[in-house]
């Protein structure tokens, strides 16, 4: 990855807790995390926008839908007796 050398000013008690959050030893290493998740989120809130402004198929809205039949589900399984509370 190509990287460029730049003067920045910080806020050094930011810096030093995001150094601490992070674990990373450099004001380098930090500004690198913080500008990646940064992007990470610009472009996860893009995504959701471009899907609410698509309103789902009817396919894919039936994907969602419960089971009208819920007899398919049923099973005698004594689900309390195989799995007890607080084990």
């Amino acid at each position: 990855m190509a990287r460029e050398k730049a003067t920045i000013t910080v806020d050094r008690e930011k810096l030093a807790e995001a150094r601490a959050v992070l674990g990373v030893p450099t004001a380098s290493a930090a500004i690198d995390v913080a500008l990646s998740e940064l992007i990470r989120r610009y472009r996860i809130r893009n995504d959701v926008k471009a899907y609410a402004r698509t309103p789902p198929t009817a396919e894919e809205a039936a994907l969602g839908a419960a089971p009208h039949d819920w007899d398919d589900l049923a099973d005698d399984t004594d689900w309390d007796a195989d799995w007890p509370e607080g084990q």
